[in-house]
């Protein structure tokens, strides 16, 4: 992702601070175990749980990355990211923020059965949605949803350190119950008058009329909210629609799309982006071609996959949903088992050594070299 050059000063102001005298920061590899401290309701169905590592450690990140997570859940393993929703500037403990998704198996079960004093497994945190290390002095955060988190994240980080950066912050929502982190955004704009929430909903609540902006994000609630919006850096985040109806506005009013931002972990879309990306992998392959077989062992499905292709374009053609978020081999949601066979696997660190060796592979970023047997 392309990003201003960083200016020194606002540059150090952004990253975390000084090590202080008995620090230790968390290290996966040394201990994977988070301890939840606390879960709090932000609305009827979002939750935010605060982790701490089981030792004496803080965590070291930056605004916008994530965590990806192992659940064991009705004796499946299952594996997610999640954007964190603290700010770096609270190293002691970090956070996320889940909404419940219809049928979801994780998100259900965090909001159902995870309490305080249960523990998770987590991976290091990682990801390049983010400002750290930009010279830019305004900013335009655009959320739909829970899509919210990073913007939050880098809000509070600007808030706790005092940051002499102007941030227009516009976050849309179904209802006003539905807008996530409403009081404390208020609060801040109040006590900090660089951070200047605006709401966006579609419709009143139930015992809460709206009298703000209502319907859906386009051109002249853009201009309204922020008219000097060609000046700023943007980022976005939220359902893949939103943030497409978000960027199709931002082009069509002539914002200079180098400074244009977006991240999205949504394990059920597949975009029309990543359908041209096969179609042109497709297009590259030469029918004479070698092709593999790969066997999903609890699906019971075997489909074919050409050599170049990874192993997740080809479910994907073949018509099935494999969980999958990054596709760049960064954040794990893919992990498999692979029962036989071997792959070229060029990964960004969604995961170790260790599970290597033990036959794990992340789909997204493996290319077969044989036949596979994969344990999906």
């Amino acid at each position: 992702m392309d990003a201003p050059a960083p200016n020194a000063a606002n540059a150090k102001a952004q990253t975390v601070g000084p090590v202080p005298t008995g620090y230790y920061r968390w290290e996966p590899e040394e201990d994977d175990v988070l301890i939840c401290r606390a879960v709090r309701e932000e609305t009827h169905d979002v939750k935010t749980f605060v982790f701490a590592p089981r030792h004496k450690r803080q965590f070291e990140f930056v605004s916008g990355q994530f965590l990806t997570f192992e659940f064991e859940i009705d004796g499946a393993t299952i594996h997610r990211c999640y954007t964190i929703s603290s700010p770096p500037t609270r190293p002691d403990t970090v956070s996320i923020t889940v909404k419940r998704v219809p049928n979801g198996p994780v998100s259900n079960w965090l909001h159902d059965a995870f309490q305080p004093g249960m523990m998770l497994k987590a991976t290091v945190p990682m990801g390049e949605f983010s400002w750290s290390g930009m010279q830019a002095t305004q900013y335009l955060f655009i959320s739909g949803g829970s899509g919210i988190t990073p913007m939050m994240s880098m809000t509070r980080s600007a808030f706790d350190l005092a940051l002499i950066s102007d941030i227009a912050f516009v976050h849309a929502a179904r209802s006003p119950a539905d807008i996530i982190f409403r009081d404390e955004l208020d609060f801040m704009s109040r006590r900090n008058r660089s951070i200047r929430p605006t709401f966006i909903v579609e419709k009143d609540g139930p015992r809460d009329a709206w009298s703000g902006y209502r319907g859906r994000f386009d051109d002249s609630k853009l201009a309204m909210i922020c008219p000097d919006f060609r000046d700023r850096v943007v980022f976005v985040c939220g359902p893949a629609p939103f943030m497409r109806a978000v960027k199709t506005t931002l082009k069509e009013a002539g914002f200079d799309m180098s400074r244009y931002h977006q991240e999205s972990f949504n394990f059920d879309d597949f975009t029309e982006e990543a359908q041209e990306q096969i179609a042109d992998a497709a297009e590259e392959i030469d029918s004479g071609v070698k092709v593999f077989q790969l066997e999903f062992t609890k699906t019971g499905r075997t489909i074919e996959c050409p050599e170049g292709l990874t192993v997740m374009e080809a479910a994907r053609r073949a018509g099935m949903r494999l969980p999958s978020s990054c596709s760049k081999g960064l954040c794990g949601t893919c992990k498999s088992k692979l029962v036989s066979g071997a792959v070229d696997m060029k990964h960004g660190g969604g995961i170790r050594q260790r599970e290597i060796d033990a036959g794990m592979a992340l789909l997204c970023c493996s290319k077969p070299k044989t036949d596979l047997v994969i344990e999906r």
